[in-house]
């Protein structure tokens, strides 16, 4: 996201000596490798994707699959055009729209007719993470599912045909009241007929929670604190909104975590100005205002609102089986620039949470709950993540990890923080004081539960430095994955070892210097990883984020799968293929792994130019009609003859 403001650099231990490159480096050479009671009825039903299946032309790899591969689809080559592009053997069709009404009240997308109360009526604006809830018993075939997906930010430039080139001159209080309502999250009902997936209009389950009027709940140790209030909210109880909410998690017990990554860009104010948040603000990168919502609401203004950034920043949990229910903002998992929450069950019983903080130099996270996770009742992990403690990660050369707690009993901490409160508010400035490991732009961070591994997205730093010139990625445009094995297979313990998995780019490309298993093909590698999802057979497959990286890779951002074990270690494949200007997000897996949700995120955009718009937008994709913008969307991915997809 505005790539140029959104990987500034604002750790001052930026240069830490152990910094995770230079670890890297000293370990490996350049080619090493280590070898449900609303049930709705179905007569109501509505099915927006219908006419919209699209199996677009085959672009198919010339590398052969041998049985050895855990992967069996038909490889698709590297390339960059208007359309979408998914393995022959699959199908992909188009599910929603931004703009799609998800009510069955809800008007039709009108480009020429937007207003905030319609949009809020409609399916949000780029589509992020997804979540994946049945709403069949275990041993059903799944065929009703609830949808929960993160609505990032937005364009107003690919949005609005008379939006102007100027934003700051061109936001309105009406455009900006729009953007609000296009951000937030979805949750949808769809039901499966004819194998054919389709939105549920009618479903009482369906629901937006918007930045522009929905009330969220503040719990944990930061609720009400001093710092969390205003003259808006005195109590520092409750929160007007959520935005830019990245990647996110599913709860063992089905509740839907989602996060809110850059906060910071829809604030606007003078750090000269304030006096007590000025060092919290700036740790923050605050001060770049993109949006400029503060024109008509004094709340995005931290000189008149200086704590009001403080309420952003969090994971935000919902229970999607609830529509009337409040969501709550959960302090005691930290604030920062929260990219996902994919959580697992440790061998003691408790929820672990792994959390990437997405900007240069930043940390890795999880949280351990203190209780129990009881997947008998529900209602007995309500409160769950109010209590735990929350870990920043200090890697070593010698492929250690250490867990560092981020809590007030901490000696390191306890001398420059007066509040439990203060170090979640402040938790990038706690993990600097425990001089916990600065990453390449952290983001996802997948436990799979089968094999009891981790594996940690780190997208690209192109600004890593290494003055005794010893990193071989000083310069790291395409980003690597690394593998982490909790000691004692255990999710909740507090140290670990590391391994690196792959280092991103092309292994063609000598300036690359990229690492791959010896048999990925020439379409198999891929650059700056950024999501990644374990589907139910335990396999792992990454969505990539390039940005304006894509004249440097010459490929499209999509979705490859990744061998993690045996021979094959390290073996990517390309799978599916987004147009061009678009981010592939949100892979999610039905139960029986027959149908994978996919994200397709501004499409169009040019982040080269650093301008958005419609009359020069690099694809009108998926409606290609002339006059219609190119609109983000959720596609569903299966395999033609049924099987699992992959």
């Amino acid at each position: 996201m505005k790539e140029q403001y959104d990987d500034l650099i604002t750790n001052p231990v930026s240069d830490n000596k152990d910094s995770f490159a230079r670890l890297c480096e000293k370990r490996y050479s350049r080619r090493c490798f280590i070898k449900s009671s609303l049930v709705t009825s179905v007569g109501l039903t509505t099915f927006a994707c219908s006419k919209e299946t699209v199996e677009s032309e085959a672009i198919v790899s010339e590398s052969t699959v041998t049985s050895k591969f855990n992967f069996d689809f038909i490889e698709i080559e590297h390339g960059n055009d208007q359309d979408h592009h998914v393995a022959p053997d699959h199908m992909a069709s188009i599910l929603l729209r931004w703009g799609d009404p998800i009510f069955a009240d809800a008007p039709e997308f009108d480009i020429n007719n937007q207003s905030a109360e319609r949009q809020s009526r409609q399916f949000g604006y780029n589509n992020d993470f997804i979540g994946f809830i049945s709403l069949c018993e275990d041993d059903r075939p799944q065929d009703r599912a609830l949808l929960c997906i993160n609505h990032e930010y937005t364009l107003a430039g690919l949005m609005f045909p008379d939006f102007g080139r100027n934003v700051a001159e061109s936001t309105t209080a009406k455009y900006a009241d729009i953007c609000k309502a296009a951000l937030g999250v979805s949750i949808v009902e769809i039901q499966l007929q004819d194998n054919q997936w389709g939105v549920n209009r009618a479903s009482a389950y369906n629901r937006r929670i918007t930045a522009l009027d929905s009330v969220i709940k503040l719990s944990g140790p930061a609720a009400g604190h001093t710092r969390m209030q205003t003259s808006g909210d005195p109590a520092g109880l409750s929160v007007i909104g959520t935005f830019n909410n990245c990647s996110g998690g599913i709860t063992p017990w089905g509740t839907y975590l989602t996060c809110e990554e850059n906060f910071n860009f829809h604030f606007s104010g003078s750090l000269d100005d304030l006096k007590n948040e000025t060092d919290n603000h700036r740790r923050y990168n605050l001060g770049h205002d993109l949006f400029f919502w503060s024109k008509f609401d004094k709340r995005f203004d931290f000189n008149r609102e200086p704590n009001e950034p403080n309420r952003f920043g969090w994971v935000v949990e919902i229970d999607p089986m609830d529509p009337t229910s409040t969501p709550i903002k959960r302090t005691a998992l930290g604030r920062f620039k929260h990219e996902g929450a994919k959580n697992v069950i440790a061998k003691d019983g408790r929820l672990v949470i792994y959390m990437g903080d997405d900007q240069r130099f930043e940390y890795l996270y999880k949280f351990v709950s203190r209780d129990e996770v009881n997947l008998t009742d529900k209602k007995a992990n309500q409160d769950l993540l109010d209590f735990g403690t929350l870990y920043v990660a200090k890697f070593d050369e010698s492929s250690r990890l250490e867990w560092m707690a981020l809590d007030i009993s901490n000696p390191l901490l306890k001398d420059h923080f007066d509040s439990q409160a203060d170090i979640l508010i402040q938790a990038r400035s706690a993990a600097d004081l425990l001089d916990a490991t600065p990453m390449d732009r952290p983001e996802d961070a997948v436990p799979n539960p089968q094999t009891g591994k981790v594996y940690v997205m780190l997208t690209n730093n192109t600004k890593r430095k290494d003055v005794n010139g010893v990193n071989p990625r000083e310069d790291n445009s395409f980003g690597h994955i690394i593998e982490i094995t909790e000691d004692e297979d255990n999710f909740s313990s507090q140290s670990a070892t590391w391994d690196l998995l792959v280092k991103c780019g092309d292994p063609s490309d000598q300036e690359h210097d990229a690492d791959w298993n010896p048999n990925t093909s020439e379409n198999g590698w891929f650059a700056c990883p950024d999501n990644g999802v374990i589907d139910p057979a335990g396999r792992l497959w990454v969505s990539t984020d390039q940005g304006a990286k894509t004249s440097l890779s010459g490929t499209s951002d999509g979705l490859w799968a990744l061998e993690t074990q045996g021979e094959l270690r390290g073996t990517g494949k390309m799978f599916f293929r987004v147009p061009s200007g678009a981010e592939m997000c949100g892979p999610a897996f039905s139960g029986d792994g027959k149908s994978l949700f996919l994200s397709v995120q501004h499409p169009g955009d040019d982040e080269s130019t650093g301008t958005s718009r419609i009359d020069t937008a690099l694809t009108l994709w998926p409606d290609f009609i002339e006059g219609v913008p190119p609109r983000p969307s959720v596609l569903v991915v299966q395999k033609k003859n049924n099987d699992a997809v992959g």
